[in-house]
């Protein structure tokens, strides 16, 4: 097997490369860096220690970065669905909306993990508080933009909906629940949670959902 996906089951960014496998249906292994051998391994091809990260054997090539991952993947790998349209124009609002969700739903919920693995005495109530209002801005924003349309881009499923995925879920999770408020969005994370390929990432995170089931929501 040519690709390696170096991940943890929980981490947000590692779902939305494993969308997009799932989607495609591309046969990869996946090697958790919670595995001491693996760790070892991961670290010496990332030293900033961010995941997920993908290898190549058969090329040699070392992919970082979950949107560029999923490109070297519709671009070698097209598997049974492009996630990139063909078409320039097309192509450029897929990757305006990854950007969108990764930079002002994605960064600001993950403040949220980051400052419940501080120390007591080291929380930082301010930046937590500014991460929610920007994740409650963007989600603003997205809910006027799904009230007429099935997925982030249109018609078809896209990168950018595995960018959404985690975003929403998890941010439904932390700065949440946002059903009454923000009611396009939160039909739209039903569509992406029932989403087969979105489902099975679910499924695999789920012996690791009690690590954040004692965190309470910022209201």
């Amino acid at each position: 097997m040519s690709l390696e996906l170096f991940l943890h089951p929980l981490s947000s960014y590692c779902h939305k490369v494993l969308i997009a496998f799932y989607e495609k249906d591309i046969p990869f292994q996946p090697l958790r860096i919670d595995d001491p051998a693996v760790a070892r391994e991961y670290e010496t091809l990332s030293p900033l220690k961010r995941f997920p990260i993908l290898r190549d054997t058969d090329s040699g090539r070392v992919v970082p970065e979950s949107t560029i991952i999923i490109e070297y993947l519709d671009t070698h790998f097209p598997g049974r669905v492009k996630l990139i349209p063909d078409d320039p124009e097309s192509a450029l609002q897929v990757r305006l909306r990854d950007r969108f969700f990764d930079n002002y739903l994605h960064t600001p919920m993950q403040k949220f993990p980051d400052d419940q693995l501080r120390p007591e005495g080291q929380k930082d109530t301010y930046g937590l508080q500014k991460a929610r209002a920007l994740f409650v801005k963007a989600l603003t924003l997205l809910d006027a933009e799904m009230a007429d349309r099935p997925w982030a881009a249109g018609e078809s499923f896209t990168m950018a909906d595995c960018a959404a995925a985690p975003a929403l879920s998890f941010g439904n999770r932390f700065f949440g629940p946002f059903r009454d408020t923000h009611p396009n969005a939160f039909a739209y994370l039903e569509r992406l949670m029932a989403r087969p390929s979105y489902a099975r990432a679910l499924g695999e995170a789920e012996p690791f959902l009690h690590l954040i089931s004692d965190w309470q929501p910022v209201s």
